[in-house]
């Protein structure tokens, strides 16, 4: 009588969490032959877990790293600002640029000529937009000076020759230092109408920027050659010269008249690319610079980006269902514990265990098993997030089919980026989702009544 008393006081004055309830909690998560097929269902649950947590986490990185990507790559040629002339000629395109990057929170600016041609090589032909560009802009727009695979950018101004991507190549058929011809429609005037404008340049360059988009469709040209092909050089009277003689040599009309050469439009690139609203009222304040219209990356792209904001919501909300379903698993795996646990749980009432003891019980081992299944998940997520292109370029080799064609995902390869914040959140929500569940069938087990329980046994 006496150690019934002294296991009593034992069990009903101990506090919350103490050793015991941890010692049960975990004697009930390891199985024995009677008890084989609640494991089993605890186990499945575990690997639930786990597969939600991963998948969340490896489908959000890859999303993270698609739009990071596309990011960076969208803004690494063109600007946060495309600035475009009105009220008249862009000739002052290098006084402008000076000007531009004197404004807080613009970090370079560029200039360019663009126009689009056909574009033909052996035997295929296809459309391409040029864009004339010299050396010093070139190399502020390091993820195109650094991406040449064949040839390289030194020398450009004098080159005479593009640069091509290589997708572009491939499909023209094109290697370095073959002639790509291209055409222009909009050629030299004649009585009979315009004439287009046919002429062969030598490839310099082959680069690679991972981004089709832009390695099959733009073609590079130094800026002087590119405003002779486009017609960007005005031709004006130099200021005091006279009507010219009808009879004048080709060398007084050269030495009588000014070459004027213009641009298309400038690019302007930011510290903070999300700064746009703020930087925008800056440039348009500035009366030293000419009137422009500022066309910002995100109205160019809010389509595009608006819908992977959209898909990336939806994502995360389908498969949050995964770990809300073994959450339920969870639900179902201790009521059945629960109930196979009758007699022990009576045993404990009797011993002293108090309601709390019983739910606190069940809920560690409850919780015990999202726990696991969430590291688990987390470790196994973390891991096939940083080989996300490794794995896919391995599963593609072994079936033979192409995963994520380039063609339609605009990128070359399978981008990841793992956002600490994001997989925190997916964490903290298995966990919670885990702990909630057993709230229900540990409260159930606390209100068993020992003697009913005992009298069935």
């Amino acid at each position: 009588m006496t150690d019934t008393n002294a296991q009593h006081r034992a069990i009903g004055g101990t506090r919350p969490f103490a050793r015991f309830e941890w010692i049960i909690a975990g004697r009930y998560l390891r199985a024995r032959r009677k008890e084989a097929f609640i494991s089993v269902i605890a186990s499945l649950t575990m690997v639930g877990v786990a597969i939600g947590v991963a998948t969340l986490i490896v489908v959000m990185s890859v999303v993270n790293g698609f739009r990071g990507e596309l990011l960076d790559k969208i803004l690494g040629l063109n600007g946060h600002f495309t600035a475009y002339p009105i009220e008249s000629q862009f000739t002052d395109y290098k006084a402008t640029i000076d000007e531009l990057e004197t404004i807080e929170g613009v970090k370079f600016a560029v200039y360019f000529v663009e126009g689009q041609v056909l574009a033909s090589g052996r035997g295929s032909s296809t459309g391409v937009s040029v864009r004339g560009m010299d050396e010093e802009n070139l190399k502020k727009l390091e993820l195109l000076y650094n991406s040449a695979e064949q040839g390289g950018f030194d020398q450009w101004d004098d080159s005479k020759g593009v640069a091509i991507g290589y997708r572009l190549a491939q499909n023209l058929g094109l290697g370095l230092g073959d002639q790509v011809q291209i055409i222009n429609p909009e050629g030299t005037m004649t009585p009979f109408g315009s004439t287009p404008q046919i002429r062969s340049y030598p490839v310099n360059v082959i680069y690679n920027l991972g981004m089709v988009e832009f390695d099959s469709f733009y073609m590079y040209m130094p800026l002087e050659p590119a405003q002779d092909y486009f017609k960007m050089v005005d031709e004006v009277l130099k200021p005091g010269m006279g009507p010219l003689d009808p009879l004048a040599s080709d060398e007084e009309i050269d030495a009588a008249y000014e070459r004027i050469p213009r641009a298309t439009a400038a690019e302007i690139f930011l510290d903070d690319p999300d700064s746009v609203n703020l930087v925008r009222p800056r440039i348009e304040a500035r009366d030293d610079i000419r009137p422009m219209i500022l066309t910002s990356w995100q109205q160019r792209n809010e389509t595009f980006f608006s819908a992977l904001q959209v898909e990336r919501v939806v994502m995360f909300t389908i498969l949050s269902m995964i770990i809300l379903v073994a959450a339920f698993n969870i639900i179902s795996s201790l009521i059945m514990l629960v109930k196979d646990k009758a007699a022990d749980i009576a045993v404990l009432r009797t011993m002293g265990a108090t309601r709390g003891s019983i739910m606190r019980i069940f809920s560690i081992t409850g919780t015990a098993i999202g726990v696991i299944g969430t590291l688990a998940g987390t470790v196994i997520g973390l891991i096939v997030a940083a080989n996300a292109e490794a794995l896919r370029a391995s599963i593609s080799n072994l079936l033979g089919v192409a995963l994520f064609p380039p063609e339609v995902f605009f990128l070359s390869s399978l981008p990841s980026r793992t956002d600490p914040v994001e997989v925190t959140v997916v964490v903290c929500m298995a966990l919670g989702l885990s702990f909630l569940a057993t709230l229900y069938p540990a409260w159930r087990a606390a209100q068993y009544d020992p003697v009913e329980a005992l009298r069935y046994e």
